[in-house]
């Protein structure tokens, strides 16, 4: 995994991403619902992991208004848009949240101790070790706090695989099951299909560049390679209208730590 490559291009979308990023825009809502179901109240001590553009830190404050939001991004060009999303409050007479964001690798980085939640969106499946992870926000979370996360399976993005051979490698719902700590245990588990319509193959890769998810994508797209990716497309995929589709499959993990 090439996280520099990976900082680059989500780096060069951070002005697209939020307007193109309806997939994530969904996730992002849902996994918002299933934190509000699983946390009698709301949690004041808040840790994001791949905050990007603030698309889901946005709507964790509007819901929580948190006394400590801490946001970790690998893009260090992300927090001058952070702070301009966040640094008012909503809500009427909330308090201000006390925001922190840090840039660099959550995967090393240490993560705020005593944490109520600690929550990611569309961020851990560009991970390396997704179960060291794990561990690290299940020692970092305090008793009775809740780790949320949302990630992707193997059904996603299959049209771009299929076509290129080019992919990440996605843990099943089996697996993430049996990466889970003993001191966690599962309150939800569940995944889905979202699938995005464009009107054709060369409006995919925009979308998929705008949102910066052709993060380990290191061919160049020359003219002949369009073509036949195009033609590709719409042979296998395509709809008599000349529509496409694109597959997002993502996964809901909602983990509570134990009371000790």
């Amino acid at each position: 995994m090439d996280k520099q490559l990976i900082a680059r291009r989500f780096a060069k979308a951070r002005n697209t991403y939020s307007q193109a990023a309806k997939a994530q825009r969904q996730v992002a809502e849902k996994m918002l619902h299933l934190v509000s179901q699983a946390h009698p109240l709301p949690p004041q001590r808040v840790v994001e992991v791949g905050c990007g553009t603030g698309l889901y830190s946005q709507l964790l404050q509007q819901a929580f208004h948190p006394q400590a939001l801490t946001l970790i991004d690998l893009c260090p060009e992300m927090e001058p848009l952070i702070h301009e999303l966040l640094s008012h409050p909503t809500g009427g007479t909330a308090p201000l949240t006390h925001l922190h964001f840090i840039a660099g690798d959550a995967e090393e980085l240490p993560l705020p101790a005593g944490a109520d939640l600690i929550t990611s969106c569309s961020t851990i499946q560009w991970f390396e070790q997704p179960a060291r992870f794990l561990q690290r926000c299940a020692d970092a979370l305090r008793p009775g706090g809740l780790l949320a996360l949302s990630t992707f399976g193997g059904a996603n993005l299959r049209q771009i695989r299929t076509l290129t051979g080019h992919g990440l490698s996605y843990p099943s719902l089996t697996a993430w099951q049996a990466m889970a700590p003993p001191t966690l245990t599962w309150q939800h588990l569940e995944e889905e299909e979202v699938t995005l319509w464009f009107p054709s193959p060369i409006e995919v890769l925009r979308h998929l560049k705008e949102t910066g998810v052709t993060g380990t994508e290191k061919q160049v797209w020359n003219r002949q390679r369009l073509a036949r990716f195009a033609d590709s497309y719409l042979q296998q995929f395509g709809t008599a209208t000349g529509q496409v589709p694109l597959t997002y499959h993502p996964i809901y993990l909602i983990l509570k730590k134990e009371n000790l």
